[in-house]
């Protein structure tokens, strides 16, 4: 029995999607956000129902957008699912550390593997509010906003540090906020002024890829030298 237990904890140690890395702006006011919360979240929730709730928002989310076609308010409901999914999303692992749940390789499969969904759900929405011919950009939004997750995932099955950071401080969070204030943007100004920014947009998100890349593999690489010095 002690030798099987042994064996769990050297797992848990040698595998590290569990500890996210890196600082954000709202880090440190999430971390006591959390620490305050979660002794006090139901003992009927558990850390997976809240893993599984992103598809709830996911399909929501797509409902909505459909939806927004016909009525731009809708845009406010998204608004608030991205707010309800960075909410459990925000408890989820949390919640299984604090009662020791064991679900640390599952956690970190599904709730990234839901993290992919529920961006493409929030893309496919704002898909249905532009002309069909706009679709080529919005693959173009996809797969660039795919690599800024191919990036971290890549990065961390290199050095075993999973760090969701990304440049200037800005983490998941923040990204979470430019979505809602995206949101309100379409709802002021309409879908036309937008429809004027795709390009810029997906210029802006070229560079900061090409940014955190470079940056990803510079730190990579120095990591390698020192390790080829020391043997």
């Amino acid at each position: 029995m002690n030798e099987t237990t042994n064996q769990n904890q050297s797992q848990e140690e040698q595998f590290a999607g569990h500890k996210k890395e890196g600082e954000w702006f709202l880090k440190k006011a999430e971390d006591k956000f959390k620490d305050k919360i979660i002794p006090y979240i139901p003992r009927f929730i558990e850390t997976y129902h809240l893993t599984y709730l992103t598809l709830l928002w996911s399909g929501i989310i797509i409902l909505f957008g459909w939806l927004a076609k016909n009525n731009i308010n809708w845009l406010w409901l998204i608004s608030i699912m991205i707010a309800l999914q960075y909410i459990t999303d925000l408890f989820d692992g949390a919640l299984g550390r604090y009662r020791n749940t064991g679900l640390i390789k599952w956690g970190y499969y599904m709730d990234h593997f839901l993290d992919y969904l529920f961006l493409s759900s929030i893309i496919t929405a704002y898909s249905f509010l532009f002309p069909s011919d706009t679709g080529i950009f919005f693959i173009g939004v996809l797969i660039l906003a795919i690599g800024f997750m191919v990036n971290t995932f890549l990065s961390f099955a290199a050095s075993n540090k999973f760090n969701i950071s990304f440049l200037l401080n800005f983490g998941p969070t923040e990204g979470r906020m430019v979505l809602i204030l995206l949101n309100t943007l379409l709802i002021i100004f309409g879908v036309p002024s937008a429809q004027k920014a795709l390009p810029y947009i997906i210029g802006a998100e070229i560079i900061i890829l090409f940014l955190m890349v470079y940056k990803t593999q510079k730190k990579l690489w120095k990591e390698d030298m020192e390790l080829k010095r020391n043997k």
